[in-house]
């Protein structure tokens, strides 16, 4: 990683991209490691807050050995159990807490039906093909009835992250999160109106810039950490 300079030193598209700004925080967005998806005639409850696998505890960790060299102020997860514990994969290098906040939780779908139900209950099966048909081309959540929508996503991570980095003007802090909550953010400051851009891998890496109102995407989807000559951490 580069080493911050003075402000006298820097040149217009140092302060452009708010490369080596000695007052910029970066937030780094860690997607959670594989979670055990239980079967599909499960109800909504498993589906959502599954555990990590086996993969994704090792996959965590690896998360956390690769940002283990690096100075954080802070670790933040949502509630759910699968971002909580990769959280804590990182957190236990730096000898810090993870502080939970709800409002980084997963797009709620389905989040209007009672925790027992499952979709098949209430929706027409022809309906849900439709929507599964949609998203795959809009990649907007709305396409899904009784679920959450982009917009409502976008508000609740991006008004959270905001705060975070009010929070530590010039610091370094994780966000151990999920994929939908990664685009949310994202894409909000990057004006895309798809809901989900792109995929981020298990356990992936990703890394956001600011300072007063300038945001910056410096990495997506930092895989390097999955990949060593000791073995092959599927993502």
């Amino acid at each position: 990683m580069s080493t911050p300079k003075p402000e006298s030193d820097r040149t217009p598209i140092d302060r452009a991209f708010l490369t080596d700004d000695l007052a910029r925080t970066e937030i780094v967005l860690v997607r959670h490691g594989q979670q055990n998806f239980p079967g599909p005639d499960a109800p909504i409850a498993a589906w959502r807050d599954p555990p990590l696998t086996d993969l994704g505890h090792s996959q965590a960790l690896a998360a956390g050995r690769a940002l283990a060299a690096e100075d954080f102020s802070a670790v933040y997860s949502s509630q759910l159990q699968r971002a909580h514990d990769t959280g804590l994969a990182v957190a236990q290098f730096h000898s810090l807490e993870v502080t939970v906040l709800e409002s980084l939780e997963e797009i709620h779908m389905f989040g209007d039906l009672e925790p027992t139900q499952h979709p098949s209950d209430v929706i027409d099966e022809i309906e849900m093909e439709g929507a599964r048909r949609r998203f795959s081309r809009e990649l907007r959540w709305d396409t899904y009835p009784y679920t959450e929508s982009g917009f409502e996503l976008r508000r609740r991570v991006s008004n959270t992250i905001e705060g975070l980095i009010s929070k530590h003007p010039g610091e370094r802090i994780v966000v151990a999160c999920h994929g939908g909550v990664i685009n949310a953010y994202i894409a909000e400051f990057l004006g895309i109106n798809m809901d989900m851009f792109f995929r981020p891998a298990h356990a992936s890496i990703h890394r956001v810039l600011a300072r007063n109102d300038r945001r910056v995407v410096s990495t997506l989807n930092e895989l390097h950490h999955l990949m060593t000559p000791e073995d092959i951490l599927s993502y």
